[in-house]
């Protein structure tokens, strides 16, 4: 039976979470590697993220792998494992078509989402984003008209209406010109509408996904960076000054994978397949894959393959895949599964995962790197970049440290928020 108004905790996907009586503001620093903080703390730019680690709570979790944007977004905003959302990447391919899929459309997501939860129970939630491919996921089960949420991205701000994202004019509400796609003012954007909108109608819950732009394009401690950084901490520290519960994530880390002169580290393994088993045999999915193209190439840690017409068998592709140079391990579906917690539905017959330091792609014709500019590959998919920050505004209690101290996954934030800090 759906919660009702008034109720002091709301159960979404098996988990009991307390309403809170303050705001609750979950913000995911998109590609914010521990580096990052790293480098900031050190050079005494981050006061605020400072301030919660030494007077809330820090630690390092495991995020979902492959770490990508779309599954660790989902985990986070449904506080389960992608075996249970069903969001394994940004891109898979459908067994039934034979055709690659986008990973984005709300029927794709097979549980509740914590904001949805606490709608139907009667709290005003918001959720914004800097990507629009998020979007309607992380709106999924929202109804603006009906229960007052507002969920819309930086990315189509000058498109919304009150029907469906809750405003109809998010650009007046941030006070600021819709931001270019690739720009750290994309991410900016969602922290001053996430500020904007805690002073306006103090919603319970906030979600604030930003976009790894700048980490991709910029090392730790490098200017553009800590320029970036230093932002993102003034923000923080407003909507804490706002009496918000403030936690922070990110939904992967980010590593070079690049060679000393510059061009990318890549192993292009479809033209090693079509080589070793005959053109068409396998498909080579790469679920980083998305229109942000700027980004990364879709070149990242983490590829599938699917063998298609027998002549290439699931044992032998992933013998031969795990003894190419740059791949650190080549798993079955079922050992992928099992060891990353991932739907076996939407799992390739054969998981790829990059060494340290090295991108996978399909065939060198797949991937137009001219996009990036001449700068440097920074990406991410693998198990170096599966490590996330875990930061609270506010200490959680004695029980969840301990828990932390064992295991602590990214997807426990929302938990941590709302059940941990309530002392």
């Amino acid at each position: 039976m759906p919660a009702q108004p008034g109720t002091a905790t709301v159960r979404v996907n098996g988990v009991e979470y307390h309403r809170p009586e303050r705001p609750v503001v979950v913000v995911c620093v998109d590609g914010g590697d521990p580096a990052y903080l790293e480098a900031g703390f050190a050079a005494g730019v981050l006061p605020n993220l400072a301030r919660f680690a030494r007077e809330g709570f820090s630690a390092i979790a495991d995020g979902t792998v492959p770490s990508f944007t779309c599954p660790n977004n989902m985990s986070l905003v449904t506080g389960v494992p992608a075996s249970v959302h069903g969001i394994s990447g940004n891109f898979f391919l459908d067994a039934a078509t034979g055709e690659a899929v986008v990973m984005t459309g709300p029927e794709l997501l097979r549980a509740e989402t914590i904001l949805a939860g606490f709608a139907r129970a009667g709290a005003r939630v918001v959720s914004v984003t800097a990507k629009d491919k998020l979007r309607r996921q992380l709106g999924k089960g929202l109804d603006p008209l009906r229960d007052g949420s507002v969920s819309f991205s930086a990315e189509a701000a000058d498109r919304c209406t009150a029907a469906e994202h809750g405003t109809d004019d998010a650009l007046a509400l941030v006070g600021a010109p819709k931001p270019g796609t690739y720009s750290m003012e994309l991410s900016t954007f969602v922290l001053d509408a996430g500020i904007r909108l805690l002073e306006r109608l103090r919603p319970e819950l906030s979600f604030l996904s930003l976009t790894d732009w700048v980490q991709h394009k910029w090392a730790p401690g490098t200017e553009e960076a800590t320029r970036f950084y230093r932002l993102l901490d003034e923000r923080l520290g407003r909507l804490a000054a706002l009496g918000a519960t403030v936690a922070v994530t990110a939904d992967h880390g980010m590593s070079d994978m690049s060679r000393p002169d510059g061009a990318p580290n890549a192993v292009f393994l479809q033209d090693l397949l079509d080589a070793e088993f005959g053109a068409g045999s396998t498909r080579v999915v790469c679920p980083i894959t998305d229109a942000f193209v700027a980004h990364h190439g879709s070149l990242g840690g983490f590829v599938r393959v699917w063998c298609r017409d027998g002549r290439a068998a699931p044992a032998d592709v992933r013998r031969f895949v795990a003894a190419v140079p740059g791949v650190e391990a080549a798993h079955s579906r079922e050992e992928a599964c099992r060891r990353f917690d991932l739907p076996p539905d939407r799992e390739g017959d054969v998981a790829v995962i990059a060494a340290r330091g090295v991108c996978i792609g399909a065939g060198a014709r797949d991937h137009d790197l001219s996009a990036l500019g001449g700068m440097r590959l920074r990406s991410h998919g693998s198990l170096h970049e599966a490590r996330v920050p875990f930061v609270l505004s506010r200490p959680v209690d004695e029980g969840r440290r301990r828990s932390a101290a064992a295991s602590l996954r990214s997807h426990q934030l929302f938990e941590f928020a709302l059940n941990g800090t309530r002392a």
